[in-house]
């Protein structure tokens, strides 16, 4: 795990944003997925910082960085981040909810986005039509409102297999490191409290302006609405492409980390 003395802050008009920035040349962005922070790319960051400069937030509210105290965007967050760093235009790379923000920052901010890489998510507008993932949904919102964490934390960890398997299939390992992260991130907030988030709206519409190059990536055990999503988002783009790890689901940055870097890589060095 990252060490607190690796992380830097960004103060933020609304609080101290936490990220890594490590490694030299051009900037990658890694945006981890709900409830957890930047730790989940532990067997990214070393691997790209070799050749890129690599930075790694915990987008507001989660990991390190303050909650929101007034309306905000992740996507605007983000923007302000780069800005602030000289660090635009990079490549987004984000998993799940980070694929989300990555897709609405290039549509928001498009002048600091070189590439989108969006793993298992498409926008932020995505809809849940699978049953599975809309029963895990519900349950999310069940135990959060009656503040049951561990009923919400067996359901956040249900995510993890995916609809095929159970969470006894996958490497214990995995399963500790997303359960530490999601009580840390949940362990900041409390029941009831102001959801200040404001989405991005009409994203599907403006899809097709964007003009960088877009990849998605999905395992081939998630749910059928994840893939199709993200196909349909690399379908509507002018240069877009999808791509299948076999044997993962939702987490194929933790599940297949060498085949997700090598995919990773072989999309940079094409660009």
């Amino acid at each position: 795990m990252t060490a607190a003395s690796e992380l830097r802050y960004f103060p933020s008009s609304d609080g101290d944003l936490a990220y890594v920035d490590t490694g030299a040349g051009d900037p990658v962005v890694l945006l981890h997925s709900g409830y957890v922070d930047h730790r989940l790319f532990e067997a990214q960051i070393p691997v790209l910082a070799e050749h890129h400069r690599v930075i790694a937030p915990d987008v507001r509210g989660h990991g390190f960085s303050a909650n929101a105290t007034a309306p905000f965007r992740w996507a605007d967050d983000l923007a302000a981040l780069l800005r602030h760093l000289d660090a635009g235009p990079a490549v987004l790379v984000g998993v799940s909810m980070g694929g989300a923000i990555a897709t609405d920052t290039v549509l928001e901010h498009p002048d600091l986005v070189r590439a989108v890489v969006p793993c298992g998510a498409s926008t932020s507008e995505f809809q849940y039509t699978d049953p599975w993932y809309r029963e895990i949904q519900d349950e999310y919102a069940r135990t959060l409102g009656a503040g049951d964490l561990d009923g919400w934390l067996t359901a956040f960890l249900r995510v993890v297999p995916g609809p095929h398997r159970t969470p006894d299939d996958i490497d214990p390992d995995i399963l500790r490191r997303l359960r530490e992260m999601a009580l840390h991130t949940m362990s900041k907030h409390h029941a009831g409290e102001k959801d200040w988030h404001v989405p991005v709206t009409g994203t599907w519409e403006r899809v097709p302006k964007i003009d960088v190059p877009v990849l998605t990536v999905n395992g081939s055990l998630e749910p059928a609405d994840l893939t199709g999503e993200a196909e349909r988002l690399a379908r509507a783009v002018r240069d877009g492409r999808s791509v299948t790890i076999e044997g993962a689901g939702h987490y194929t940055c933790l599940e297949q980390p060498e085949t997700f870097n090598r995919v990773l890589l072989d999309f940079l060095a094409g660009l």
